[in-house]
């Protein structure tokens, strides 16, 4: 008992001493504080990296397997536009004039290395023993309606067009542009393919305004990642203003808000300063950093100046007293809430999603910061400014206020209200599994965003936009002539093709076929894989010859021909399916083929599809440590072992009740809201740490018993509780007006969780201390207990 008061006195002797020498010495610290933050933020240089590979670590398998593939072939980053012209039949004079116009002006995008289309597709056919390899449709404005008719015809009963670049009833074709990015500066290479691409559309649109158009991708996809990053940036100003305006009606004192601004910029140029610093590139999920710190750095600075101006219009203290009072009081408190935050944001690291790194460790600078400044800019700033406060009369009658009622409300039924609180958070933590994980990267954008928008129309319209891919080897140079080789890719072909979520499927085996058919007169007796080896290699050297520039099969066949690209795409299915249709066809071909044509499956729809699943199980590893580790930070900080380990229910159950909420609102969970425990974990301590930490001055100071001392810590903190929630709840209510889901879906369920935490730590948290608490104590009247209790000086 003695080691206890002993270490309560050092720790309230440094904070009174602190606070005196920041009031003694304001201009100066204010002085010091102003160059730190100014120096910090001079450093401060903030680039967006728009480039979806930012998503994956460089030791994710996922991702070393996709790159592997593209380096056996040609890297497609593609741009496909899709036109739907008024009258519904693309098959016109007209419209394939237009298409060829779009075509021939799209081998201008920058970086473009192949463009595929109706008009420029490669047919085949026979003349004698020649083989002609043509565009389907050339010089299409001289063409007949016999000429059109049977272009129709042609587009129509070709596997490699249809569902693909021609829907079945040919009223919507696509153009796909093929482009290779350097990869040496994606924030200046994305934007320069995206701005001639919009140009180009909307310059066809003016000409041609019969044609619908609208437009997907991998670049799009990138640029949609870009522009949400800026939209996203932008909500910060929005959140200043809520904080500010929020801040002002619940102090009810200009200066206070004035100051907590001051304290909130500091923090943000400081954090700028760190990611210019560490060279950091801002993603969609890290580039909502400074609404993060911006909502969370004001928690700090709000309970120190509600004390302070309780001390103030209550207890008549003197601006200087009260705050000296105030730091008393809330140093502890707000270092351990800082510190847990801090360490609930560094578990982000544990994770296998590096924008989430980025997000983690800037707040955490940020959160670090805001500390400094709350305990140093703030006093001295109220130091400095006068403040001025309405002081309560002597002759006002007392009146229990309605934070007293609350705790006179929970301390005459303490076991009804913890029965009442363990059957609601067992009943939502049972909802909470019935989450599925659901990862599908084009839902990471809302309806608002036209990537998506497109994306969807393509889908319904044309063609999957999802897919899969497999190197199928034959375990030899010039193999892929191989008879065998081809019939079992053949086989590998049908067999996709029969898949229920499978839309079209691109195999050598179907340019092996098509080519041995042309070659015997087009006889469809001979639409099937040569089964000869010399006669194959023949022909596909006799085919490869016959293409035009930036047609060839290089996307196709890798140098030594001993391997050939199989892409499968699929409709809009979920992560697992998505994970599930890729080990079936691995399957497939390790049940069905050689071990030399054994491959799995990658693409980035694979990638983000895994990539949620990964991040779960790393992250699990992080909570749990983060959970020790606040805990143990609790303990030490109580100065109570039982109470330390009592922290942990109400700092847990708020996100097992946001997920059992979560499961009734949309049960679906993404990559952004596995890192909700370990950030919501650092949040949810502010309020369990400032209620307990004044339980116990009340315990330990004045002697109180349990109920005595809930009522004087719902008295002491109930309203800045109040008041940081609402701050919270602003900042994160914006964020989830995010277009990007990964935020916004991790801003709403923060949002339930905040208030989970709010009504746990006043119903439940309290319950339990006075449950906990020795039976020996005093039975004293509550209901006799006047509502202000002053703390010894």
């Amino acid at each position: 008992m003695n080691a206890l008061k002993k270490a309560s006195n050092v720790t309230n002797t440094f904070a009174k001493r602190w606070a005196q020498f920041v009031i003694k010495n304001k201009w100066y610290v204010l002085l010091a504080t102003i160059i730190l933050s100014m120096g910090l933020g001079s450093q401060g240089a903030m680039e967006f990296d728009g480039d979806y590979h930012v998503f994956f670590s460089k030791s994710n398998p996922e991702l070393e397997a996709f790159d592997a593939l593209q380096e056996k072939y040609t890297k497609d980053d593609n741009i496909v536009i899709v036109l739907s012209p008024s009258n519904g039949n693309i098959f016109t004079k007209e419209n394939l004039v237009a298409i060829e116009e779009l075509t021939a002006e799209a081998w201008n995008t920058p970086y473009s290395s192949r463009v595929d289309a109706v008009t420029n597709f490669q047919h085949t056919s026979a003349q004698g023993d020649d083989l002609y390899v043509d565009d389907l449709s050339y010089e299409s404005a001289n063409k007949t309606p016999q000429d059109i008719a049977e272009i129709r015809r042609k587009a129509l009963k070709e596997p490699l067009l249809v569902n693909r670049l021609l829907n079945e009833e040919g009223s919507v074709t696509a153009i796909n542009v093929t482009v290779r990015l350097p990869g040496e500066d994606s924030a200046k290479e994305i934007p320069e393919v995206t701005a001639f691409i919009r140009s180009t559309i909307s310059n066809f649109q003016e000409k041609h305004p019969n044609f619908e158009v609208h437009s997907s991708g991998l670049v799009p996809l990138n640029t949609a990642f870009f522009e949400s990053s800026m939209r996203d940036l932008m909500l910060t100003m929005i959140m200043l203003i809520i904080v500010v305006i929020t801040t002002l009606i619940l102090t009810r004192n200009f200066v206070s808000t004035l100051a907590t601004l001051v304290v909130v910029m500091f923090s943000i140029m400081s954090a700028v300063g760190f990611v210019g610093l560490m060279g950091i590139k801002l993603t969609p999920p890290s580039s909502v950093f400074p609404t993060m710190i911006l909502t969370l750095a004001v928690a700090d600075s709000i309970h120190i100046l509600i004390t302070m101006l309780q001390k103030m219009r209550k207890e008549g203290y003197s601006k200087h007293e009260a705050l000296v009072e105030s730091m008393r009081l809330n140093f502890m408190p707000v270092f351990i809430t800082s510190l847990t935050t801090v360490i609930g944001f560094l578990t982000m690291n544990f994770g296998d999603v590096p924008p989430f790194w980025d997000l983690g460790n800037i707040t955490a600078f940020g959160m670090t910061m805001a500390f400094i400044y709350s305990t140093s800019t703030l006093p001295a700033l109220m130091a400095i400014l006068p403040v001025k406060t309405k002081q309560k009369t002597e002759n006002t009658p007392e009146k229990f206020g309605w934070y007293t009622n609350l705790g006179l409300f929970v301390t005459k039924q303490p076991v009804r209200l913890t029965i009442i609180s363990i059957v609601a958070i067992g009943g939502l933590t049972y909802l909470a599994t019935k989450n599925q994980f659901n990862d599908e990267f084009i839902n990471y954008f809302d309806e608002t965003v036209q990537f998506r928008s497109d994306t969807d129309y393509i889908s319904d319209n044309l063609t999957g936009i999802y897919n899969v891919e497999f190197s199928v080897g034959s375990g030899e140079s010039g193999g892929i002539n191989n008879p065998e080789y081809l019939q079992k890719l053949n086989e590998f072909e049908d067999w996709l093709n029969q898949q229920p979520e499978v839309v079209h499927v691109n195999a050598f085996s179907e340019v092996a076929r098509r080519v041995n058919r042309s070659m015997h007169g087009d006889n469809e007796s001979y639409y099937k894989v040569p089964a000869n080896r010399e006669e194959a290699a023949q022909y596909l050297l006799l085919y490869e010859l016959s293409l035009p520039f930036g047609l060839d099969l290089n996307n196709q066949i890798n140098v030594d021909k001993s391997e050939t690209r199989v892409t499968a795409t699929i409709e809009n299915i979920s992560s697992a399916e998505m994970i599930d249709f890729s080990k079936r066809a691995e399957r497939w071909l390790e049940d069905h083929t050689p071990e030399a044509m054994h491959a799995i499956g990658v693409s980035p729809t694979l990638m983000f599809s895994k990539l949620g699943f990964r991040q779960a199980d790393s992250m699990f590893k992080g909570n749990i440590i983060a959970l020790i580790l606040i805990s143990i930070v609790l303990m030490l900080a109580l100065r109570n072992f039982k109470l330390g380990l009592l922290s942990i229910i109400p700092n847990v159950t708020p996100v097992l009740v946001g997920f059992g909420f979560w499961a009734m609102y949309k049960a679906q969970i993404n990559t952004g809201m596995v890192i909700v425990f370990g950030m919501t974990l650092g949040i949810i301590v502010d309020d369990t740490v400032h209620f307990m930490s004044k339980f116990l001055r009340a315990r330990r100071e004045l002697n109180y018993d349990a109920k005595q001392a809930v009522i004087y810590a719902f008295e002491t903190v109930g309203k800045a509780l109040v008041t940081t929630t609402i701050v919270l709840l602003a900042g994160f209510a914006v964020l989830s007006t995010s277009s990007f889901a990964l935020n916004s879906y991790m801003a709403r369920i923060t949002v339930i969780i905040i208030v989970a935490a709010l009504i746990i730590d006043f119903i439940l948290l309290p319950s339990l201390l006075i449950l906990i608490s020795k039976k020996s104590e005093s039975k004293e009247n509550v209901r006799s207990l006047q509502p202000q209790i002053q703390l010894d000086k």
